[in-house]
């Protein structure tokens, strides 16, 4: 089965949203929209497609990448949803849970996929991450996503952490399958820099740090567990295992030693662009009606996080009994 697909906004993310689909095998790119016309015309072009209006396309397409600003997030996938058609809506889902929770209502009733472009979840590193974190025991986990100042021309709305960290709260929560207990949280006056430290209730710790104003860029994770340390590295889509082998004693010319020496494991990890597998997986959700990788409710759980350390962050000590009301009872949804 061929999906014909469409992107709304064709923003940075959204360019290449529309390139992914041109190339991928069960899509067919129809059209996108931008309120950018110009915008519109000069990717179409790119890819080999057609500048729509926002409804003409959604009349046109199975299903569709909403990659518009988070603000507009609702509005759009709403209208796609009441249309009949399946939406990948970029991260953060909506600027509310609440609003979330009525669109996916409104999913269901319409027999609509729903999936959010969460694409962390599709890095072949983290794919391999989450087999092995099911044979050992995290204690904590570091999570860092660093960068210097957005360029002028790339317009972020959203704050740093609804923005940067939310990736590492999703990738967080599907690492570890408790329930978030406690949230601390610092940020700097204008939100370009934060920190959060989130205890879950099996006694695992996570702290996690984004940054827009780090002159280097660095995206990583590491695990500390009973029996290793594990490191990622995003940029590289490399991972390391450390373990360490057992200590003895060596005699070496007369003389006893003792040796204990450090074991580096590197598996093999699977090429390719963390995007195309994110759309792959969003078609064949869509076209084999399965439950998409990164659901709506996923959506709404890393938005209920972002908001509690966000709260957190401002001072808030309400944040707290929040979590006990909002965020834990919205992780089993």
């Amino acid at each position: 089965m061929t999906v014909d697909v469409g992107v709304i906004g064709v923003g940075s993310m959204g360019a290449n949203h529309a390139r992914v689909y041109s190339e991928l095998p069960g899509a067919r790119l129809v059209g996108i929209a931008d309120a950018d016309l110009d915008r519109a015309e000069t990717v179409a072009a790119d890819v080999g497609t057609t500048p729509y209006a926002v409804d003409e396309l959604i009349a046109r397409v199975d299903a569709a990448s909403v990659a518009v600003p988070t603000q507009y997030h609702a509005d759009v996938a709403g209208t796609c949803i009441d249309a009949g058609v399946h939406v990948l809506v970029e991260k953060p889902f909506v600027d509310s849970p609440e609003v979330g929770r009525e669109l996916i209502r409104r999913a269901d009733e319409a027999d609509v996929t729903v999936q959010v472009g969460h694409i962390e979840r599709f890095s072949p590193a983290v794919a391999e991450l989450s087999r092995i974190v099911e044979d050992v025991s995290p204690i904590a986990i570091d999570a860092r996503r660093l960068g210097p100042p957005t360029d002028a021309e790339r317009s972020i709305d959203d704050d740093v952490v609804h923005d940067l960290m939310i990736h590492d709260l999703d990738v967080v929560r599907s690492l570890v399958p408790g329930e978030v207990v406690e949230i601390n949280a610092l940020c700097t006056e204008d939100g370009q820099h934060a920190n959060a430290q989130l205890r879950f209730d099996d006694g695992t710790e996570a702290s996690l740090t984004a940054s827009r104003v780090t002159q280097k860029k660095v995206r990583d994770l590491t695990i500390t567990a009973e029996s290793c340390y594990i490191e990622l590295d995003y940029l590289m889509q490399d991972l390391e295992i450390h373990r360490q082998s057992r200590p003895e004693y060596m005699k070496v010319e007369g003389n006893v030693r003792y040796q204990h020496e450090g074991i580096t494991e590197r598996p093999m990890i699977q090429s390719g662009e963390p995007l195309r597998f994110e759309l792959q997986s969003f078609v064949e959700a869509v076209a084999n009606g399965t439950v998409p990788r990164v659901t709506g409710a996923d959506g709404i759980r890393a938005i209920e996080l972002a908001d509690a350390v966000r709260e957190r962050a401002r001072g808030n000590d309400g944040v707290r009994s929040d979590l006990d009301g909002r965020v834990t009872s919205g992780v089993n949804r």
